[in-house]
């Protein structure tokens, strides 16, 4: 495979569910081994779902307002927005077609048009999100999906350092919640928790299912939600402590992307750092909670 712009679509089309015309595409890519129908369904279903509202979102959920905005962008491609707008696989193949765009562009001022187009993209709803999701992807993937991030990553790499990046944060880090509910909130504390733009770090399955195992606790099976509300109720002491552990490390794996996206990577460093600081504010009343009575 020789063009980046084949490149990138290949790679959005490798994230949708396996079908045996890709296999050629996973050979140009060198990626290791094959993409298997459960490994898909348990990586991009159940794990790390492939939307951008799911990172950019208040609630960490798909849709809302984080959606709307990334279908504007299309619309002011004047471009119809997919059923999916923010779908990974969507955005991939946009900003294929953005570089193609540009190639084939012969005007000076339209080829200049097509570049600040194709910026606006990766500055505003691509590395504002991916950089998390590469991590976390590179941690709980099989080799293939494993190898396939790292390919990303790369590529990604290399066009922050070929298009520099915009002046001020994307409309997206500018207007998400900075206020954090306490503990006491309960569910809405959790909704913090879950949502990656707020809490800075982004939880899955596997985590939960690593913080149980590590702590000696109960799993209960079901959603995130409801598994967090589980693990509070059990030993809110030990998993608000795992809970500051884990910002700490989302700092650090957001400090790794400082020299690629600048102000990007410290908005993350500072909303894990925020959450470390409040979860250890809910840490120290919890053992205040049970220390003993003198």
């Amino acid at each position: 495979m020789t063009g980046r712009a084949e490149l990138f679509r290949a790679l959005g089309v490798l994230c949708e569910p396996p079908d045996p015309a890709h296999r050629a595409l996973a050979e140009a890519i060198d990626l290791p081994g094959r993409a298997l129908d459960h490994e898909h369904t348990d990586v991009f279903l159940f794990q790390l779902y492939p939307y951008a509202s799911v990172y950019l979102g208040a609630e960490g959920m798909l849709g809302g307002e984080a959606r709307d905005r990334v279908a504007g962008f299309w619309r002011a491609l004047e471009l119809s927005p997919p059923a999916e707008p923010d779908h990974l696989a969507a955005l991939l193949s946009l900003y294929a077609s953005l570089m193609d765009a540009e190639q084939n562009e012969t005007h000076p001022a339209r080829r200049l048009m097509r570049r600040e187009s194709r910026k606006a993209l990766l500055w505003e709803h691509l590395l504002i999100w991916l950089p998390a999701y590469i991590d976390k992807m590179k941690e709980i993937a099989p080799p293939f999906y494993e190898g396939w991030a790292e390919v990303l990553e790369s590529m990604l790499v290399s066009e922050a350092t070929a298009l520099e990046s915009q002046e001020g944060l994307p409309l997206h880090l500018r207007s998400a919640l900075a206020e954090v509910p306490s503990l006491e909130g309960g569910k809405q504390f959790i909704s913090w928790l879950l949502a990656p733009v707020r809490s800075g770090m982004v939880l899955v399955r596997s985590d939960l299912q690593r913080a149980t195992a590590n702590l000696g606790l109960g799993l209960r099976v079901g959603e995130r939600r409801w598994v967090l509300e589980s693990l509070l109720g059990q030993d809110p002491e030990a998993i608000l402590s795992w809970l500051a552990s884990e910002t700490r490390r989302w700092a650090g794996l957001h400090r790794r992307w400082l020299p690629v996206t600048g102000d990007v990577a410290r908005f993350w460093i500072e909303r894990a750092e925020a959450a470390e600081s409040v979860i250890g504010e809910a840490l120290a009343e919890a053992r205040s909670l049970v220390a003993p009575q003198t």
